[in-house]
C-alpha cells in the first residue's frame, strides 16, 4: 500500500510540474481561472472578462473568469494566495488590493509579499452620480444642499474596501458633512438603487456608469480626474464643479500567487501587453472612459511599484476615516 501511495504521489508531481512547464512554454489544456473578487456585472467584471477573451487568444488557452466576491474582495483574493503557483489560478484586483493593508487588521494574506505581480491592466476614473430627481445639478449644489438638509443624505458603494466605498470617504471628508453610507454586494445593485431613486449618490468607475449618465438615469455631478473626459464632455471635474481635492481613479491589476515561476509570470505578462495594446481593449476601454496601461506599465516590476506606492497613500485616509476592520 505505502509503494502504491508512492507511486501516486510521484506520477501527481509529475504531472503538474509538466502541466506548470507546458504553460511556460506555451500550451496547457487546463484552463487558467481568473478570480475576480466581486460581482458579476460589476466594472473589474467587465474589464477582467475583457482582458481574459484577449490574453486567451495570445497564450492559446482558455481563461475562466470566475467571479469569488464577499468581505470588500478579501475572500476572492485570499482564495488566490492559497493557490498553486502554477499559473493556473490569476487574480484580477483594482485599488482594494492596496485599501485591504490598512482596512483590515487580520487579513488572512499580505498583499505585497503574497502574490506575484504580472502587471497593471487600464486606469478608470470615478463619477459621482445622483438619482435623477435629486435637487442638484453640480457639487456645489450638493454641498449647499448637504448644509440645508444634515444627515440625511445616503450614497451607495459595494462595501468596506471597494473603490466605491473609498470615494465616499474621500467625498465626506471633502465635503465636511455626514452621510448615510449604504453598502451593497456589488456597484451593478447599488446603481440600480440609484437609478430607481432609492438612494442618493453613487461614485463609482465609468466603466459602470457612462451608459447610465448617457441615457438621463442618473445624474453626473462630476469626475474624480483632474481634466474632463472625451466619452463624457459635457461632465464637470468635481474640482470645476465646486469640489476640489477629490482625485481618485481606480487601477487594475494582474497577479499570481508568490512562487510563481518567472517563465509563467512573463509569458503572461507578454500576453497582458498583447490584450491591453490590442485595438478591442482599448477602444473598449477608451470608450468606457478608461485608459489601458501602456507596454511599460503592463509589468510585474510596475505593478509592484503602484502597489507599494497606493498603500502608502490610503493608509492615512483610511485610519483618518477610522474605517478599520477589526
Amino acid at each position: 500500500m505505502k509503494f502504491v501511495i508512492a507511486v501516486l504521489g510521484a506520477l501527481i508531481v509529475s504531472y503538474l510540474d509538466k502541466s506548470t512547464e507546458a504553460l511556460a512554454q506555451g500550451g496547457s489544456a487546463r484552463p487558467i481561472v481568473l478570480v475576480v473578487p466581486f460581482a458579476a456585472g460589476g466594472p473589474t467584471d467587465l474589464v477582467g472578462r475583457l482582458i481574459a477573451q484577449e490574453m486567451s487568444r495570445k497564450l492559446g488557452q482558455q481563461i475562466v473568469v470566475e467571479n469569488v466576491g464577499g468581505a470588500g474582495g478579501t475572500t476572492g483574493t485570499a482564495r488566490v494566495a492559497r493557490a498553486a503557483a502554477d499559473g493556473h489560478t490569476l487574480l484580477l484586483s483594482n485599488i482594494g488590493h492596496a485599501s485591504s493593508a490598512t482596512l483590515y487588521r487580520r487579513l488572512p494574506y499580505q498583499p505585497v509579499d503574497d502574490f506575484s505581480p504580472i502587471g497593471l491592466v487600464v486606469d478608470v476614473p470615478m463619477t459621482l452620480v445622483a438619482r435623477a430627481d435629486m435637487p442638484v445639478h453640480d457639487a456645489a449644489g450638493l454641498a449647499e444642499h448637504m448644509r440645508a438638509n444634515p444627515g440625511t443624505t445616503s450614497i451607495a458603494h459595494a462595501g468596506i474596501g471597494a473603490s466605491s466605498q473609498l470615494c465616499s470617504l474621500v467625498l465626506m471628508n471633502a465635503l465636511q458633512q455626514p452621510i448615510i453610507s449604504v453598502p451593497y454586494t456589488g456597484t451593478a445593485a447599488a446603481l440600480n438603487d440609484v437609478v430607481g431613486k432609492r438612494v442618493d449618490l453613487l461614485c463609482d468607475q465609468t466603466t459602470n456608469t457612462t451608459s447610465q449618465i448617457n441615457a438621463g438615469a442618473v445624474r453626473a455631478l462630476g469626475l474624480t480626474t483632474r481634466q474632463r473626459l472625451s466619452t463624457l464632455p459635457d461632465v464637470p471635474t468635481l474640482a470645476e464643479a465646486g469640489l476640489p481635492g477629490v482625485e481618485i481613479s481606480v487601477w487594475h491589476g494582474l497577479y499570481a500567487p508568490k512562487g510563481t515561476p518567472v517563465a509563467l509570470i512573463e509569458r503572461l505578462s507578454d500576453a497582458l501587453r498583447t490584450a491591453v495594446t490590442s485595438p478591442l481593449v482599448t477602444t473598449r476601454f477608451s470608450e468606457l472612459g478608461g485608459v489601458a496601461a501602456s507596454p511599460e506599465a503592463a509589468t510585474p516590476s510596475a505593478l509592484k511599484d503602484k502597489l507599494v506606492s497606493e498603500i502608502s497613500r490610503w493608509k492615512p485616509v483610511i485610519e483618518a476615516a477610522g474605517s478599520i476592520i477589526e
